[in-house]
Parts: C-alpha cells; structure tokens; sequence
C-alpha cells in the first residue's frame, strides 16, 4: 500500500499511517506544547508530554471520524479495505460505491456526524464539570478541532465528505452516479483553486487569511477534486459501450468441423500465437476449447483425417465468458482482479463472438478518442 505503515487493525479494518503523518504529528506536538508552556504549574517536560498526547488525540478524532464512515458502510455491506492517516488527515478505503443515492448520502454524512456529536459531548463536559487550566485547554482545543472537522468536511465539493453529500444529491435528480461525480469534482477544484489564491495571497502578504500550510490543502483538494473528475468521466465513457464492441478483431474461434490442416492452415500458419482457441458448433455456440500444444501430439499425416471436435478439450473453469451487452465499466471492473484474464464474449443467444481483453479496450478506446 505505497510507502504507508501498518500499524493494527481497528474493528477488524486494517489500519496505516503514511509517514508524513509523523512529520505533522511532530509539528503539531510542538506547537501544542508551546501553548502549554504557558501554564506556571507545567513545568520541565509535562506541556511536551501533554502536548504530544493532545496531539493524539486531536489525530484520534480523524480516526473516529473516518470510523463513521467506515460503520455506516459496513452495515450496507460494503467492506471497508482501510482507514489511513496521512498530512492533511484521514482516509477510509471502501471496496465498492454505494448501491443508491441514499446510502451514499449516509455514508458521506457520518463522518461530519460523528464529529460534530465529538464536539457537542466536549462542550457538555466543559459546562458542568470543572478542570486545571492546562486540561480546560486540551479540552476546548479538541471541542474546536472536531467543530472544524465537521464543518471543513462539510464544504460541497470533492474530495471533501460535503462533496460526497453533494454527489449523491446529483446523483439522486439525475440518477447517475458519475454524473453526481463530475459536478461535485467541479465545485472541489472551485473551492481548490479559491484555497490555493487566499493562501498564496497571504504568503505573499496581501491577504490576512491564509498561510503554507493553507497552500498544500488547496492543492492538495484540487488535485484530487480533479483526478475524481477524469475518473467519473472514464467510466461514463465506459458505461456508453459493451463488451462486444471491445472484441479483439479476428479472435480465434474456430468451426468444430474443420480437419486439423484446414486448422492449421488457416488459423496457425503466419497468424497470431494463440494460447488457446475457441471452437463453436454448427450453430456458432461454443463447445470446447483447443491449445496448439495439443497438435505436437498427433502425426501430421492424421491431419487431413481428424477434425477439431475429436481432440478438442471441453469447456473448463478457466474459460469465463460475458454477456455481449454488458458494459464496458462492469467488464473493466472483472479484469481488476485479473487484469491478465482473457474473457470469452457471448451474445444472449450463445453465439460466440470472440475474446476480450484489457489491451483490446485500450485500444478501442484510443480509436474512439483519437
């Protein structure tokens, strides 16, 4: 999972951290432990302890955070790969997109949830129980980082959650998903951009909000309110095609009736090396299965003799076929597995189109775009 450390499992979701987190759990220990410093009764190393542990937590509440999200989507039965903290926060992993708007929404939502239910149970606390200054401190600080959280998270636009709200909104009216995407990735690279502007108008003392730090998440909300764009936008071009359009030309599917030399002549001799062949029947539906090898075994002089059907191997596991209409963003999404896997086009009726591959989608797609 690139450079990021595995550190335990949290309710059973696998949990990293990229090691840019320690970079900023460092700063931002050293910043808590200044402001700690002040406090007379902390005294020798207490406000750099503190500081480290309040910056902890101000990291547990990403956690839970992320948390939120990953227990609503795991009630709708989607598996959670991960939860990773890294420089500008956290990230939960899921396998599969939401079935509905709906559950999306839910998903989205809980997170900000959760933080924003942090931040109302921390102010509760504050009002009726009493602390020592330096743990009143803590205590509010963590209150305002979760308030922040929640609302930050809430702004509508890719990759924030307010944007995951916002494409479930879309992707209700319009009942499209990728659709959804697409406009919320566009109002994330407005907000990208409007960060990006601010802050490099403070650091260069123009404008009063912002600083460095502002910078990177700017750029870093643009870049990826960007890549969710080009990514709706693949696999809305993908969804306007099917698996037979993709079809490598002149697969090899080869009539059970032809003798051994016909085979050879026609599909072997200065063609494509092929692992293996498709052999239909008469009515074009698929019956077995022949690897070249299988002829090393077998005299020359019986080729004129004996035909494919006799030495053909049946139909094993290792074939995997598709329906012809199936789109291309389903198909794409098997050969994820297996990006190797060679998949046998069928229409509805049985007829046997031919093979279908990722390089042969890459191509017909660098056609259609050329």
């Amino acid at each position: 999972m690139n450079n990021n450390i595995r550190v335990g499992n949290l309710f059973g979701i696998p949990f990293y951290v990229n090691p840019s987190w320690f970079l900023v759990l460092g700063l931002v220990a050293v910043s808590y432990g200044r402001q700690l410093a002040l406090f007379p009764q902390l005294v020798g190393i207490v406000p750099w302890v503190l500081g480290l542990f309040a910056a902890l937590l101000l990291f547990s509440s990403v956690v839970v955070h992320e948390l939120g999200h990953s227990f609503v989507a795991l009630s709708q039965g989607i598996n959670v790969k991960s939860i990773t903290l890294f420089l500008f926060g956290g990230l939960a992993s899921l396998e599969k997109e939401s079935e509905t708007p709906l559950e999306a929404f839910w998903v989205a939502i809980a997170g900000p949830a959760v933080s924003l239910v942090i931040f109302a149970v921390l102010n509760l606390i504050q009002v009726n129980f009493s602390f020592s200054a330096p743990v009143e401190a803590i205590v509010s600080l963590l209150a305002s980082i979760n308030l922040i959280l929640g609302l930050f998270n809430l702004i509508p636009g890719l990759p924030l959650d307010g944007g995951n709200i916002l494409k479930a909104l879309v992707w209700k009216i319009t009942g499209n998903p990728n659709k959804g995407i697409i406009f919320a990735s566009r109002v994330g690279q407005i907000f990208g951009w409007l960060t990006v502007t601010i802050s490099g108008l403070a650091i260069l003392g123009i404008s009063p909000i912002g600083n460095f730090w502002t910078l990177l998440i700017g750029f870093f909300l643009l870049q990826n309110a960007v890549f969710s764009g080009q990514s709706a936008r693949f696999q809305e071009t993908l969804s306007g095609y099917t698996a037979q359009d993709a079809v490598i030309p002149y697969s090899p599917v080869v009539p059970d009736s032809f003798n051994l030399r016909k085979f050879v002549n026609d599909y072997v001799i200065g063609k494509r090396k092929w692992k293996k062949f498709l052999i239909i029947n008469e009515e074009g539906k698929l019956s077995g299965i022949l690897e070249p090898d299988a002829l090393n075994k077998i005299s020359t002089s019986q080729w004129t003799e004996l035909k494919i059907s006799e030495i053909m191997q049946p139909i094993n596991d290792g074939i995997i076929t598709i329906e012809a209409d199936k789109s291309l963003l389903e198909v794409v999404k098997i050969l994820e597995d297996d990006p190797r896997q060679q998949l046998t086009v069928i229409q509805k009726n049985g007829i046997v189109l031919g093979f279908l591959e990722k390089a042969s989608i890459i191509k017909f797609l660098q056609k259609k775009t050329s």
